[in-house]
């Protein structure tokens, strides 16, 4: 099973991507299946269609010029989607999913989503704290490494604590991508990081690995090994596996990679999606 369940298309504000563009990709990489997560950021992006003027941002490396704050034009994504799976069906297994940028504060809101729409898969992640995102540094400024590091881990915390809507918990260490300050010792945040994956098992979800930490030279996987070897030691089973592409060269890469260092450190399966529930597929 050649599958990757993390991708994003033109639907996300950081990506320019055409979804069909995906799809053919896709086909041509010999892949089985594939799962759009666009992104849905509340509190630092609107809904298209929101009262308030959209505000734009100069894209970052590798992102469109100018892009919208603005979270996945709903209709047109699930139409789009559709009819993509019509035409392309029978080559390839598409589902549908998203991933979900949450904060505390904005945890009602995706309730609300989620009630709307037949997703097969949802990532949650923690993408910004308090409104401040990690990528500008905006959310480190002014902190210690302990302080932000601390501070991201306990907002996981918080999240997976209080909304279970969701498959699997997207690259957990995200904020040592941005942390210049080095890799922040894993023993320090331990304690915090085992009672999130306890929480996590209990509800029945799991996490996925990340294999954007190829192109982004971290020398850690994403999740770290760390990481890994606590939610295998935990007992946790359900794992995805997604690239994080955003863009034509990235799809589907290091998927198998991802596999053999999951086989080394004890895991036997991997996991896709549909309507919600994992599928196992032995690795």
């Amino acid at each position: 099973m050649f599958a990757d369940y993390h991708i994003h298309t033109e639907f996300s504000d950081d990506s320019d991507y055409p979804m069909e563009q995906v799809v053919q990709d896709a086909i041509a990489m010999g892949m089985n299946e594939i799962c759009f997560t666009d992104h849905v950021d509340y509190g630092i992006k609107k809904d298209w269609g929101e009262p308030g003027e959209m505000i734009y941002r100069k894209g970052g490396p590798g992102e469109p010029e100018e892009m919208p704050l603005a979270n996945v034009h709903y209709p047109t994504y699930m139409e789009t989607f559709n009819e993509l799976r019509y035409l392309y069906g029978d080559k390839i297994s598409l589902k549908i999913g998203l991933e979900f940028g949450m904060q505390t504060h904005t945890i009602d809101r995706y309730k609300r989503l989620f009630m709307k729409y037949p997703f097969d898969f949802i990532i949650l992640s923690i993408h910004e704290v308090d409104d401040k995102e990690f990528w500008n540094q905006e959310f480190q400024r002014g902190k210690t490494q302990r302080e932000y590091n601390e501070k991201y881990f306990q907002e996981m915390l918080n999240v997976v604590k209080e909304y279970q809507d969701y498959s699997v918990l997207g690259h957990m260490d995200l904020i040592a991508r941005y942390d210049r300050q080095g890799e922040y010792p894993f023993e320090k945040v331990e304690p915090m990081i085992t009672e999130i994956l306890k929480t996590v098992i209990v509800d029945g979800k799991g996490i996925e690995l990340n294999t954007s930490y190829h192109r982004y030279g971290m020398k850690n996987p994403m999740p770290s090994v760390n990481i890994l070897r606590l939610y295998r030691d935990l007992g946790g089973e359900i794992i995805t596996i997604g690239s994080d592409s955003h863009k034509a060269g990235q799809l589907g890469t290091y998927i198998e990679q991802a596999k053999h260092l999951l086989k080394e450190l004890g895991f036997r399966y991997f996991c896709t999606y549909e309507k919600q529930q994992p599928i196992f597929h032995s690795l």
